[in-house]
C-alpha cells in the first residue's frame, strides 16, 4: 500500500518528466492503442480517460497493459467511490476528478491511487488534501489567471503540485509556466476521432510549448 507522501512524489516524478496530462475524452477501446502510443513516444508521463468516454474502463485497462510501465494512467471525470473501486481493478494509478468530493478523494488514496482532484477555491484545496489528494487541478483555469494560482500557493503547502486544466494551448501555457507544475490537456490535443498521427502532431507543440 502507498502512502500519501508516496503518491505525491510518483506525481512529482512524473511531472518532471514531461508537466502534462493527456486528456483524451471520447476516445474509443479500438482507437486508444495508437493514441497512446504517439503521446508516449511524444514525451507524455500521464495519460486520463475521462468516464464519459465510451467504454472507458475497457480503454484504461488497455493503457495500462500496453504503457504502465512507461506511463501513469487513469480515469478523469471521476465521481463516485463506485467509480474509484472500477478504475482500481484496472492497475490504473491516476484518479483525475472535477471537484472536491471529500468521500472520492479519500477512496482513491485509501487504494493507493494518486489523487488529482478539481479545485478553484483555497477552501476546497485545503478540504482536498484534507481527505488524501497528491495534488491539486486547477479547474477551469480559462475562468481564473496566473495570478490566482500564485495567490493560493502562498497559502497552500509548498510540496503540493498544482496543475492547471481547461482552455490549456501551445500558445497559452508559457504565461502560466513559472506558476503552475503541469497543464491538463483536452480539446486542442485530441478530439474524438483523431487518428494518432495527428495526435502525435498536436502532442509535438505542446511539448515544445513547455520549453519556452
Amino acid at each position: 500500500m502507498t502512502t500519501p507522501d508516496m503518491q505525491r512524489a510518483e506525481l512529482r516524478a512524473a511531472l518532471t518528466r514531461c508537466p502534462l496530462v493527456a486528456i483524451l475524452r471520447g476516445i474509443t477501446p479500438p482507437e486508444v492503442d495508437a493514441v497512446g502510443d504517439a503521446l508516449v513516444d511524444a514525451g507524455f508521463s500521464m495519460i486520463e480517460v475521462p468516464l464519459n468516454s465510451p467504454d472507458p474502463f475497457a480503454s484504461i485497462a488497455r493503457l495500462v497493459a500496453r504503457l504502465g510501465d512507461r506511463a501513469l494512467v487513469g480515469a478523469g471525470t471521476v465521481l463516485t467511490v463506485e467509480d474509484v473501486a472500477r478504475l482500481r481493478d484496472t492497475g490504473a494509478r491516476l484518479m483525475i476528478s472535477p471537484n472536491t468530493n471529500p468521500a472520492v478523494i479519500a477512496a482513491a488514496a485509501d487504494a493507493g491511487l494518486i489523487a488529482l482532484p478539481g479545485y478553484f477555491t483555497p477552501s476546497e484545496a485545503f478540504a482536498a488534501l484534507a481527505a488524501g489528494a497528491a495534488g491539486l487541478k486547477l479547474f477551469p483555469a480559462e475562468a481564473a489567471s496566473p495570478p490566482v494560482i500564485k495567490a493560493h500557493r502562498a497559502v497552500l503547502p509548498r510540496d503540493v503540485p498544482i496543475l492547471a486544466v481547461g482552455g490549456m494551448t501551445p500558445d497559452t501555457i508559457p504565461e502560466w509556466r513559472d506558476v503552475c507544475d503541469g497543464f491538463g490537456l483536452g480539446s486542442a490535443l485530441y478530439k474524438p476521432g483523431q487518428d494518432a498521427a495527428t495526435v502525435a502532431q498536436q502532442a509535438t507543440r505542446f511539448v515544445e510549448a513547455i520549453a519556452r
